[in-house]
This record gives C-alpha cells, structure tokens and sequence, in this order.
C-alpha cells in the first residue's frame, strides 16, 4: 500500500474508533440522561399516556385525570375544588410542567418512581396498565374549607399546624386558582396560563408557604419569650418601661395605642394590651445577637424548611440598636411567613417543643402498600417546658382580657396575639392584620395552632385590624379542627 492509501486507511481507521466510543458514550454514559431530558417529547408523552396517581386528603382524592383528544397526550390533570386546594396540589400541566406537590411527587404520581419497581414489572406480566400511586397528606377538608372561606375575597393567607406533631391540617391563600384551567396544552390553557401570571394580584403566589410579611405585634411572642428565657424577666414582675419609648440613638419615640396601661407593665399586661414601649425597651435591652438566636430557634433564618414543599426564608437580620428595637415589636426589616408565624403559635402550645411542618403523611403505591411514611420530627425547643406554660397563660389572657377576644371559643382553651404590621413609603399602605393562636380541647388534649394574615384590611389603630378581621378567621379555623 502506497503513503496516501495508508494515511487514508488511518484516517478512516479513526472516525470509525471516534464514531463508535460516541455511539458507547451516548448508550451508556448518557442515556438516562437523554432518556429523562425535559426537552424529550417522549418523556412527556409518556408520562401523560396513563392516568396520574392522585393526592389525598382524609380518604378522597383532591385530583383526578381525564382522557384528551387532538393530543399525542393521552390524559390531562383534573383538580376537584381547584382553588381551595391549589396551595397545597400545586398544578400539574402538559404544557407548562408541574410544581408543589405535584412536582415533587411527579416519580410516585406516574409510576415511575423506582421504588415501584415490582408494581410495574407485575403489571406487566398481568397485562395490567400502569398505573401511578398516591399521595396521601396531612390536611384536614373541615379547617381547610374554614380557612378559605374566612379569608373570602380579602387577600392573605392562613396556615394551620398540629402542635404536636407539626402536620400541617390547613394551609390556605387568597386569591387562589384552579389549576384544571391550564392543565392541557390548547390555546384555550395557555391563555389562561398567561392571564394568571399577569394578574396584578398574583393567585399562584402561595402567600402561606412563599411570601414574607412584617410580623407586627403577633412577634411579641417570640420578644417575650426571650425575655423569659433570659432569665432578667419574669411573666408577673414589673418591667419597668416608660408609657413613651425613646428609640435608642434617635430623636423619634414610640408611643401605645391603648393609654395608661402599659407604664412599668409586667410581661403579661404589655401582651394583653400590645405595648410598644415595653417590647422594644426589651429587644433594645437583650441586644440583636439574642433576639436573632431567639427567632432562629423558633424556625426564622431556616433557608431549607422543606414541607416537603420549601417555604420561603423567614428573616430577623442584623439591625443596629433603633431597628433591633423596632425589629422586637415586628417592624424594620423582621419579615415571616404565616407558616413560620403558626410555628411560634405551635411550639408555645407545645410546651416549648418545635415541631418540623410537614404535609405529607405518607406515599402509597397502587396496590395501598406504604412506600415512604413521614415521621413527626423535633425541630427545636426555643423555650423551656415552665417558660413555655407562663407564655400559655400570657396568650390566653390576651384572648380572655385583651385585644384576642374575637378568638375565644366556649368549652376550648384558647391563646392568641393581634397584630397589625405597618408598611409602605412612610407606613402610607394598608396595614396588614394579622392573628396568631392555639386552641385545645381539655378533654381530648388535642391542639391546633394557627397563624392568618390579611393583606387589604383597614384600621384605625394598632390591633383593632389584627383582632377584628384576622382573629375571627382563625377562631373559624381552631372550630373546625376541634371539632365545634
């Protein structure tokens, strides 16, 4: 063979070794990669060829699926009470994917979870379709409906935890939306699609779990029990704090809405009557690098809090001494959720144990065999058991005597904090009216704690927003759960 044959065979000898370690590496090395790529229609195709698994509340299913025509997707998401159960579902989309729930069980819903492996190679042998499992979580129909129809057309959000485990028996946004409206892939779902991400009032915000407000005054709970836990406090002792605070390092002062009664208050009066000058006397006094290790301990600075669905990081910051004194009663730049919010209610309720959120109690497989089963886990324990009873009973004065009434239910031990968190260039906006509580049956010993928070209510004064539209939704809310 002559030179230019032989370079030639070379030459050729190479792409041939480079085209078959390319063909290897696409077969062996990529597949699963390419086999499961978002942009693989085949994906798609696949996994709206069988019904989904549905989500569970109680023992009926929240989501169904229904056959499709025009489409190479055989089946499409429906949704039963769509906006009622859209914060907790998420939405599932065949042309704009899934999310929450939906997208984080997508493996379980559609039967391509390995762990159900065996159920797919049984009804494959069988000549059975596939078929997706289920997932079945902690929400209560009864507090969930109660919370919905208590926030109405008013924007906010509520959430509900059971104290003692942390399951989440409600968790409610408005305004909300129905996910069925976009679950396919016509014009008809994408313009519908558009007009909710448009909406100026933003109903696929899951305000309980993802949006971050000022707390307001419902943060007294956590001040007071730092200031309990300090050691320098206690519930009934004088605390010495002037009727006007004077905000460390500044000209401005801080007054209370209700006259003459929060001079020298003990810890348990300035509670009952919301006063300013007695909680940010105490934020000032215990310093930044306390109140932010109290807050933490109650859940604030969790970047990871996964229900499984994450929620959104609530925040008590760095401040220099005037807005660590405001940061004490819920302003400056304290902001939390309402699910974090709930936790403050719930871990007091608990006798200072803080339990981790979850909504999901369990993933089952199409034959109703448990696949995975959540177990209540201790999240912290910001308060000790005896400080934890003293802020029980701080909280249930506030109902009984206080500015908490509207909370209180006959026959149940109720606790709660009003709050009405100014915000806005110069405070000029709406405030927004929050109410945090617990309830428990004495006779059953079974618990709820709640947090709600309404964006549009309007009041005259401190707390009279908090306690007159935000504590008769959660009263509504602790009814259902307890069963009155």
């Amino acid at each position: 063979m002559n030179k230019p044959l032989r370079r030639v065979a070379v030459f050729c000898g190479l792409l041939v070794m480079a085209l078959l370690v390319r063909v290897n590496w696409i077969q062996f090395v990529q597949a699963d990669e390419l086999r499961t790529h978002e942009d693989n229609r085949r994906v798609a195709i696949e996994r709206y060829a069988h019904p989904r698994g549905n989500i569970i509340v109680g023992d009926k299913a929240v989501t169904g699926s229904t056959e499709t025509s025009g489409s190479d997707f055989k089946y499409k998401r429906t949704y039963k009470d769509g906006p009622l159960w859209a914060p907790v579902t998420g939405y599932a989309s065949q042309a704009f994917g899934a999310n929450q729930l939906e997208a984080l069980n997508d493996g379980i819903l559609t039967g391509n979870d390995d762990r159900l492996f065996f159920n797919r190679t049984i009804d494959m042998i069988t000549g059975k379709d596939k078929k997706g499992g289920n997932v079945v979580t902690t929400l209560d129909a009864k507090v969930q409906k109660a919370a919905f129809e208590g926030l109405g057309d008013r924007k906010g959000a509520v959430a509900a935890l059971d104290p003692e485990t942390g399951a989440i028996l409600g968790l409610a946004t408005s305004p909300s939306y129905d996910p069925s409206s976009f679950a396919g892939n016509s014009s008809e779902d994408s313009k519908n699609w558009v007009a909710l991400n448009e909406d100026k009032d933003k109903p696929m915000l899951n305000r309980a779990l993802r949006e971050t407000y000022p707390p307001g005054s419902t943060f007294k709970v956590v001040t007071a029990a730092a200031a309990l836990e300090s050691g320098e406090y206690d519930m009934d002792e004088p605390t010495g704090a002037p009727e006007t605070y004077k905000l460390p390092l500044s000209t401005n002062t801080l007054g209370n809405e209700v006259k003459g009664v929060c001079k020298d208050a003990t810890l348990r009066e300035a509670l009952q009557w919301s006063c300013n000058s007695v909680y940010a006397m105490i934020s000032d006094k215990l310093g930044n690098e306390a109140m932010i290790d109290m807050s933490e301990q109650f859940g604030f600075g969790n970047a990871e809090l996964d229900t499984p669905v994450r929620a959104a990081e609530s925040v008590y910051p760095e401040m220099d001494r005037p807005q660590n004194a405001m940061g004490g009663i819920g302003q400056a730049s304290n902001r939390a959720t309402p699910l974090q919010m709930a936790m403050v209610a719930s871990a007091v309720a608990n006798d200072g144990e803080l339990m981790k959120p979850y909504m999901v109690e369990k993933l089952v497989a199409p034959n109703l065999n448990d696949i995975e089963v959540t177990q209540p886990q201790t999240l912290s324990e910001p308060m000790s058991g005896e400080n934890a009873q003293k802020m029980q009973q701080m909280m249930e004065t506030v109902v009984n005597e206080g500015t908490g009434s509207n909370a209180s239910i006959d026959g149940l031990t109720v606790g709660g904090k009003t709050g009405t968190a100014q915000h806005g260039i110069d405070n000029r906006d709406l405030p927004y009216a929050w109410f945090i509580s617990y309830a428990e049956d004495p006779d059953s010993g079974e618990q709820v704690a709640v947090a709600v928070v309404v964006e549009d209510a309007s009041a005259d004064r401190d707390d009279i927003s908090g306690g007159g539209v935000a504590a008769p939704i959660a009263k509504s809310v602790m009814e259902a759960a307890l069963g009155r």
